[in-house]
């Protein structure tokens, strides 16, 4: 559930960004984990970062006062809501990783379970 979420926030994210951010981005999934609401009902906290190779990246990314951001994460959320059938609280932060591609650590761990 892991890299569907992160492979829905990428499609979002490319979607969004109408190919002003090469495919240079990665998402990495640092949450996942499940909880009851206080009315008894199922909701998922899923923290993620979106890394990209340059410092002006980021900022279309975000975009002016944030709108870009939002709406990729709003899109993102409602999609993830969909395939896991219950609520999702999704927080998205951008960060820059330069040379994030040559990285083989960061690209292995993309793989593994956390």
């Amino acid at each position: 559930m892991r890299e569907i979420a992160s492979e829905i926030i990428r499609e979002k994210a490319l979607k969004l960004l109408n190919d002003e951010i090469p495919h240079g981005i990665y998402i990495d999934i640092e949450k996942f984990s499940s909880r009851q609401t206080t009315k008894g009902k199922e909701i998922y906290d899923i923290e993620s970062k979106i890394y990209c190779l340059r410092e002006s990246h980021k900022g279309i990314i975000i975009g002016k006062g944030g709108e870009m951001l939002k709406r990729i994460s709003t899109y993102a959320r409602q999609d993830i809501e969909k395939v896991l059938d219950t609520k999702v609280n999704l927080r998205v932060w951008v960060k820059v990783k330069e040379d994030w591609q040559n990285n083989e650590g960061l690209i292995n761990n993309k793989f593994k379970l956390k």
